[in-house]
């Protein structure tokens, strides 16, 4: 692998079991069980982070940490990334902590309007954000979802803001039934795999969304 930009069905292949590729980045939730286990584990993951000159972004809570990494000069993931996560696989199996990617999520929210440049300026102020594309806005600190501009009609009523929420692939059917069973409907999968679009009871749509389809 050379440190190229990698597709998502690269990324399938050759990432170990337990990470996720969403929206792009790697991510991946270690349980560790304790919050001193965490911090123990992030030290050895900043350790070999630092021998390989690749850095992942941690997030330590009491019982358990999500490792996120992502080559920013590529704007995606390379095999740099896909060396340390196989290093971090190794320092969980040392530490004797179970690593999984099925509760692992990426929120965005998308804002249809029929002309984003009139309200793109608003919503970069009123949220601190930066544009990081014509039709996005993110948060600089990458703690808040991105917020996307979706061209839309005028016709009213419409529904203005919508989630968009990133899944492994493996976890699509789960969320759907899931959803389903909560009282959603599954409204089409005409776009699949790329993306699904479901209801709530009331009608308020969201996107359910993987890599596939999107090369």
């Amino acid at each position: 692998m050379s440190d190229e930009k990698l597709t998502g069905a690269q990324i399938a292949e050759e990432a170990p079991a337990g990470w996720a590729f969403l929206l792009g980045g790697l991510q991946t939730r270690l349980h560790t069980g304790s919050f001193a286990t965490g911090l123990a584990v992030a030290s050895a993951i900043g350790a070999i982070a630092e021998e390989l000159d690749h850095h992942p972004d941690l997030d330590l809570r009491y019982t358990h940490l999500d490792v996120r990494m992502t080559s920013h000069d590529v704007g995606g993931v390379t095999a740099r990334d896909i060396r340390l996560a196989r290093a971090v696989t190794g320092i969980a199996g040392d530490a004797g902590v179970e690593l999984e990617c099925a509760t692992v999520s990426r929120l965005e929210l998308a804002l249809d309007t029929p002309d984003h440049t009139a309200v793109l300026p608003f919503w970069k102020a009123v949220l601190a954000f930066k544009e990081s594309a014509g039709d996005e806005v993110t948060d600089p600190f990458d703690v808040l979802p991105a917020v996307w501009f979706q061209g839309s009609g005028s016709e009213e009523p419409r529904q203005r803001w919508h989630p968009d929420v990133w899944v492994d692939p493996a976890q699509v059917q789960p969320r759907i039934d899931a959803a389903l069973a909560a009282g959603g409907t599954l409204v089409t999968d005409e776009f699949a795999p790329d993306f699904w679009v479901l209801a709530d009871p009331d009608g308020n749509r969201m996107c359910l969304c993987t890599w596939q389809g999107r090369g």
